[in-house]
């Protein structure tokens, strides 16, 4: 066996000789475009409308009117408790009358997270083009579960975290943190190409984007 194995690692080594060494080589020049959107295309708009066509609920509003809005979609949801996660606002839920319940503390083990009514995030990125919601466990985004496990996620975008594609995303994402991308609600077909939501995430997705400039990286 150790013959056979150092047979192919010699193999590799020989195909290998002629390839750069290990230093870093530098950043990788890409000549392609980091989007196709025309110059002043409407990102806000153009996010809402890709969400809206993966079945999410999309709203707007602005900072100020944020705490009524969620407020009302939980109440319109009949949620009695909310996850939330470390970081997230304060004022953001001041119009809610659901029990709150803290990631990161005995409120929300796995047990108490499978209970839960909805959760209340912001995001790292989101992706005009594709209509993309990108969280990274940062503040106001939790640990990956406390948006997998409930039904009801409402995630608020603020502008400036609106880019406008995926070439355009990833410069701006730390690789070595765990990335979720989230394009509507959780959905899964059969073979017989049945539609079931709600399977592998939760089955609302409302997206509030606040209204605001877009900084274009």
């Amino acid at each position: 066996m150790s013959g056979s194995r150092d047979t192919v690692l010699a193999r590799i080594r020989a195909a290998l000789a002629d390839r750069p060494g290990d230093d870093d080589p530098g950043p990788v020049r890409r000549g392609y475009r980091s989007s196709h959107l025309a110059p002043g295309t409407d990102l806000l708009g153009l996010l809402g409308a890709n969400l809206s066509d993966y079945r999410a609920s999309v709203h707007r509003c602005t900072e100020a009117e944020l705490p009524a809005l969620i407020g009302r979609l939980l109440a319109d949801r009949g949620a009695r408790t909310v996850a939330v996660p470390a970081g997230l606002p304060d004022a953001w839920l001041s119009a809610t009358d659901a029990a709150r319940l803290h990631d990161g503390t005995d409120e929300l083990t796995p047990q108490h997270l499978d209970t839960v009514d909805s959760v209340v995030t912001t995001c790292a990125l989101a992706i005009a083009e594709t209509g993309t919601l990108v969280l990274d466990t940062g503040p106001g985004q939790g640990r990956r579960a406390l948006t997998l496990v409930p039904d009801h996620h409402i995630c608020v975008v603020r502008p400036p975290q609106i880019v406008p594609s995926v070439p355009a995303a990833l410069p701006l994402l730390d690789p070595t943190r765990p990335l979720t991308w989230i394009s509507g609600p959780s959905a899964t077909s059969d073979i017989e190409l049945d539609r079931v939501e709600g399977v592998h995430g939760p089955r609302t997705l409302e997206v509030v984007i606040l209204d605001g400039e877009v900084h274009t990286p």
